[in-house]
């Protein structure tokens, strides 16, 4: 069983309280991680800035050292996604897809290290100076990442703060540790100096505090619930932030759809994809009520297909969620619906930490299943009779990351750009897409700023004004 503590300046550090990490299909313990004190926060963050201010890598070398990170994963992706269905309980598929996701998005990272440039500034009332703009890098960034995609949606964050010229300290989540170990591993063997790339292990309830108040650090980028985003806004007082939050995802299937096949097959596979544990997983469902009965009739069909991995069997499409007192959470929510009315279409069980696939429809927007957000596999379908009506439907919640629309009506896609209160309006698709290359971020309660290499190293990094007088 392996046992990782914290990475400081190119070497672990194997100190403080042991915490397990468990196998999410046995329940049984897979590795050990050390919990950082506030001396080792302090330590990692001084070593990060001392390191940052001494070493200044080119765009090249930038390049080249992600570049070449990418490589490395490529050859020990199998190796890599097995980790991933082991401490995160993902499907052998949804491993190696989020893998072969993470060295694209680090492909792209690279690419974006060679682009980082500022612009020239006209001064229109003064012929004897020159103004132009550069960027420059943040300085230490702590990046804090979560469960349910824990390599790619790290890469998402160390990828530019790299690209960007920073250096980095990464807390992963406490659940799924051990691949971000094997990242910084991976870093350092690709060439990246020492101190460039560091990482703290520990529960956020326990470190979160020592990381967030201290001063050396310049921006803090997070993935994860509202409510610790906000705690971590309330605290960062000026510096900078980057927010991923949640979403309870609305997809909108009108009665013109042009391929209603195509729209249960994405709204089912996305909802329940990843065990649904993903900010953008489809949720809401709203279908017209003139093809209402039939897209139920298609989405209970299409369900009864899904396979649910074993503990002997991880090649089904959908593995256990994240912990036993997840799973029971979310069967409390679908129980509790039940009793306000909701009727159960498919699926609606619980075996430890597997939640069947469940379809829940005669849903109003006072149940838990609809106005929160879930993080299992579970959608919900209602019907409605304008299309005015349900994009306000959609707008009422507290949060707006990304919504599905299905229309061939160019009115009605015009209407849902302009109307609709959400980051991403994905329009004959599902809330679900993404492109690692596309900004991506919220409005609401679900965020601030942008996600997707190009994006984020421009979050990353500062435009400082520089005026020449001759």
């Amino acid at each position: 069983m392996e046992t990782f503590g914290h990475f400081i300046n190119g070497q672990w550090l194997l100190a403080g309280e042991l915490v397990p990490v468990i196998n999410k299909y046995t329940n049984e313990n897979y590795a050990m991680i050390h919990e950082a004190d506030k001396q080792t926060v302090t330590q990692v963050i001084d070593v990060a800035k001392q390191t940052f201010e001494k070493i200044e890598l080119t765009a090249t070398e930038r390049y080249e050292i992600i570049y070449n990170a990418a490589q490395i994963i490529g050859q020990r992706k199998k190796e890599l996604a097995n980790i991933l269905v082991s401490e995160a309980g993902k499907s052998s598929k949804d491993a190696l897809m989020e893998i072969e996701r993470g060295i694209q998005t680090l492909i792209a990272s690279a690419e974006e290290a060679k682009k980082l440039a500022g612009h020239g500034v006209a001064l229109p009332n003064d012929s004897e100076k020159i103004a132009f703009t550069v960027r420059v890098p943040v300085g230490v960034i702590v990046a804090i990442t979560p469960f349910n995609f824990p390599f790619n949606l790290t890469i998402h964050k160390i990828g530019p703060a790299i690209a960007a010229g920073n250096a980095v300290v990464l807390k992963p989540a406490e659940l799924t540790p051990i691949i971000a170990c094997k990242l910084v591993e991976i870093f350092k063997e690709a060439g990246l100096p020492d101190g460039l790339f560091n990482l703290v292990n520990g529960r956020g309830s326990v470190i979160g505090d020592h990381l967030l108040e201290n001063p050396n650090v310049g921006m803090y980028t997070f993935t994860g619930s509202p409510k610790v985003g906000q705690y971590i806004k309330s605290k960062s007082g000026i510096r900078k932030v980057t927010l991923e939050l949640g979403n309870n995802s609305p997809n909108i299937v009108h009665e013109d759809v042009a391929d209603m096949e195509k729209a249960v097959n994405l709204c089912v596979t996305r909802g329940f994809s990843n065990a649904g544990q993903a900010c953008i997983s489809v949720q809401r469902i709203y279908v017209h009520e003139n093809i209402y009965e039939q897209f139920v009739e298609m989405a209970v069909q299409q369900i009864q297909k899904l396979q649910l991995c074993s503990i002997d069997n991880t090649d089904g499409d959908i593995g256990p969620v994240i912990s036993e007192r997840e799973a029971i959470r979310i069967e409390s929510w679908i129980e509790e619906a039940k009793s306000q009315g909701a009727k159960v279409a498919a699926g609606g069980k619980r075996a430890g930490s597997f939640v069947e696939p469940t379809l829940l429809i005669d849903v109003d927007h006072s149940m838990k299943v609809v106005c929160e957000e879930i993080f299992g596999p579970v959608i919900t379908i209602q019907k409605y009779s304008s299309f005015h009506e349900v994009i306000e439907r959609a707008n009422d919640t507290t949060m707006g990351l990304q919504v599905g629309v299905f229309t061939s009506n160019i009115r009605n896609i015009l209407y849902s750009m302009k109307k609709l209160q959400f980051g991403g309006v994905i329009i004959n698709n599902v809330s679900t897409y993404r492109e690692d290359l596309m900004p991506y971020g919220g409005v609401k309660n679900s965020g601030v700023g942008k996600e997707g290499p190009a994006y984020a190293i421009q979050e990353m990094s500062e435009e400082k004004l520089v005026v020449l007088d001759y």
